[in-house]
């Protein structure tokens, strides 16, 4: 018994970290007002539908952000997304809307996965038909970090959203930031308190020092701790 204790407590301990001071100021200050950057607009969260209007921001040096639109106050939901390998396993066998592959499954054969799998690889969907963060820098499986439930977590972009929907992330990163909820294939995190930070620069691609075909998701999460930790440290509040 000593010993599932003591390895539940390291567990927790690898998948959530506390809140360096910047990003708690930089998740205050900015919650608050509008975007005043939009870098593109008008965009949806995917459970709310058409009640609250997103957009991608650029008011904070070197990141992308969802920010609600209109009067400030939100961020973003998060949505679970299962796309990718296994994407009918574990807890995502309730999701009725998963796809068996991801944006840039063509760009993992280098790192000795054929796709990103849901359940093990921390990722956020970023990204839409009309808008592509690419064209503002961001690459392909880099860094972004997430505060979700006063924790920041570090995740990969992994797949982006034909529609217009925003606030979606893989069910091992869903269920990271919320360990306590009942977060499955068809159930994720309805309110708008979610940032989501993509970071602009080939210094946010982890390459080969992630752990790509990992075991499980602590394991993933704790390969690009060290990177997201650099990454948030040299963000100015």
């Amino acid at each position: 018994m000593l010993l599932f204790d003591l390895t539940a407590l390291l567990i927790a301990t690898v998948s959530a970290y506390n809140l360096p001071h910047n990003l708690q100021e930089i998740y205050g200050n900015h919650k608050a007002g509008k975007c005043n950057n939009i870098l593109a607009g008008g965009f949806t969260d995917a459970v709310s539908g058409t009640s609250h209007s997103f957009a991608y921001c650029g008011d904070i040096d070197g990141v992308i952000y969802l920010h609600g639109q209109a009067n400030g106050g939100q961020y973003n939901n998060m949505d679970v997304d299962c796309d990718g390998l296994n994407f009918k396993g574990g807890d995502c066998g309730e999701d009725q809307t998963g796809q068996d592959e991801t944006a840039f499954k063509d760009q993992l054969s280098q790192y000795g996965i054929s796709d990103l799998d849901a359940n093990v690889h921390p990722y956020v969907v970023f990204g839409n038909n009309d808008f592509n963060p690419q064209q503002f820098g961001m690459e392909p499986l880099s860094v972004m970090a997430v505060v979700c439930n006063s924790q920041v977590l570090y995740s990969i972009w992994g797949d982006t959203n034909g529609a217009d929907s925003t606030g979606e992330a893989s069910i091992s990163l869903a269920q990271m930031c919320f360990p306590d909820d009942d977060v499955n294939g068809n159930n994720g995190h309805d309110q708008d308190d979610i940032l989501y930070l993509g970071f602009i620069g080939q210094n946010a691609v982890p390459g080969t020092s992630a752990d790509w075909d990992g075991a499980d998701r602590d394991t993933f999460e704790a390969s690009i701790k060290d990177l997201g930790d650099n990454l948030v440290a040299g963000l100015q509040a």
